[in-house]
């Protein structure tokens, strides 16, 4: 679905990542995993034309992404970065941003684009505060908002920087079971998560980086049977009666 070829990008000229080659299957979830630094937040906004790459090629559905109209892009992928401005706008004019791919030259809501909107919020559960001003919410309602946003512009892919940033566990719960939802609703979808134990429980496919590169791109459990997550970040991965937990490598 998306394809990484020999890619190199970063910011300023100077590059995060370096020549990475990798596929993302269509109709599954991949994370992105690895310490502070090291390009999984780079890779996303590569994937997203947030940033211009300095060598390689992306290609999505077999098609270089350098070549797709600006709207065609919009109506296949969505991205959802982790840090963004707080506009004065209601929740549901942000939303309906979702839309602007699918509207004509009069920039005007129709049924059909109005009833995404009003599904992406029923889905995200904001709903309630449709008509609230989006700087009067909490960085965990805020970030409902922007996933709603994401939801309404209805691509079969979304990417999604750090989608639980500022919530409470149990809202992390809730949005990381919509994304299952959404799913094995057909969507693919690619997302950096912090916490390990999520990414690997929540994906059927995760990406381990380091210094700009992959280390490897596995199912959970064969990522954890390599061992490469504790080379990379110095720990002890442990599944027991099923979940994931993570434990200081032992000394000595």
């Amino acid at each position: 679905m998306i394809e990484f070829c020999h890619v190199t990008a970063g910011y300023g000229g100077e590059p995060v990542i370096r020549d990475v080659s990798l596929r993302i299957p269509r109709g599954e979830i991949t994370a992105l995993i690895g310490p502070n630094g090291c390009g999984k937040t780079t890779l996303l906004r590569a994937a997203g034309r947030q940033l211009p790459l300095y060598g390689g090629e992306i290609l999505l559905a077999g098609q270089p992404v350098s070549t797709c109209g600006r709207r065609e892009f919009a109506r296949t992928v969505s991205f959802m970065p982790q840090v963004r401005a707080v506009p004065a706008i209601t929740v549901r004019g942000l939303v309906s941003h979702g839309r602007f791919p699918y509207l004509g030259l009069a920039r005007q809501l129709r049924s059909g684009d109005r009833a995404a909107v009003e599904q992406a919020m029923e889905d995200t559960g904001v709903s309630s505060m449709a008509d609230r001003d989006l700087r009067e919410l909490s960085g965990g309602e805020r970030q409902r908002v922007y996933l709603a946003m994401a939801l309404a512009q209805e691509t079969e892919v979304i990417l999604l920087d750090e989608p639980t940033t500022y919530l409470d566990l149990g809202r992390q719960f809730e949005v990381l079971d919509l994304i299952q939802a959404l799913n094995a609703r057909g969507k693919t979808i690619v997302m950096v998560l912090h916490d390990l134990a999520q990414a690997l429980e929540y994906s059927h496919r995760t990406v381990l980086m380091e210094r700009g590169n992959v280390v490897l791109c596995a199912n959970p459990q064969a990522l954890y049977e390599s061992g490469k997550i504790d080379e990379v970040f110095g720990v002890r991965a442990c599944r027991t009666e099923g979940a994931w937990y993570f434990a200081p490598r032992s000394k000595g």
